[in-house]
């Protein structure tokens, strides 16, 4: 299968864990990325370990938690680093509590970085895509967007939120030739264990890497323009952690 070489993709939470390894994936593969997180100095060692792979990469510091601003800033990533082919929405965050006890500025600050900055994000690419037209889009949901857990409700609604918006874009951007995936991954072993938003005791040793949801996304950007993986769920072996 030959795909095309030179595409130009945003990654959203780039500077570790998954954002990270699928930006190296995309650039082993030839893809340009720019790379949007909070930190620049994260961003920058990313940046420049994408450029030694031979592709152009960019860093773009932005806070998707302010979505307000969203909408504007990531338009301007998209001006600047034209055409743009891909986006992977992977930025997000992990909250555990009851819902009884999870205060609303914490359900809101859930909701806001899980799923309204990616509908933001959809909606500063998606006329660059639709002039194309084409491109693909994929957002980083989660098992929890597909089985509730105890404790772990805000999260859970984020990411079922999440899935309605990928289908509920996938079906209206279809006759523009732009493609929307779902990749659901089950525990990942990234820093999200280590914030202070998630208490859970779980054996890392057992989860997914990063690198293999990676690979499965860039599979999924690598896809002829005539196919299209409408969702993927990638569990661990081990099951659900």
């Amino acid at each position: 299968m030959t795909f095309p070489k030179g595409q130009r993709a945003i990654v959203t939470g780039a500077s570790s864990g998954i954002g990270e390894e699928t930006a190296l994936a995309f650039a082993r593969a030839g893809i340009h990325v720019a790379l949007v997180s909070r930190s620049a100095d994260k961003l920058e060692t990313v940046a420049q370990k994408a450029r030694q792979l031979g592709v152009d990469a960019r860093s773009y510091p932005v806070d998707l938690a302010r979505v307000d601003r969203v909408r504007d800033e990531m338009a301007a990533i998209a001006a600047d680093f034209s055409p743009v082919d891909i986006l992977v929405n992977n930025a997000g965050m992990g909250y555990t509590g009851t819902l009884m006890d999870t205060p609303l500025a914490d359900w809101q600050r859930v909701l806001d970085l899980n799923l309204t900055s990616v509908f933001e994000c959809v909606r500063a690419v998606l006329p660059m895509m639709r002039d194309r037209p084409g491109g693909t889009i994929v957002n980083v949901a989660s098992i929890a967007g597909k089985q509730a857990f105890p404790n772990w409700g805000a999260y859970c609604v984020s990411k079922f939120g999440l899935m309605a918006l990928t289908q509920t874009l996938a079906a209206e951007e279809r006759a523009n030739g732009i493609r929307v995936a779902a990749i659901c991954p089950g525990a990942v072993n990234t820093s999200i264990w280590e914030t202070e938003t998630v208490r859970a005791d779980f054996d890392r040793t057992q989860m997914l890497t990063p690198q293999t949801v990676a690979q499965s996304i860039l599979h999924i950007v690598q896809l002829p323009a005539s196919a299209t993986i409408e969702e993927l769920t990638l569990m661990s072996n081990a099951g659900v952690l």
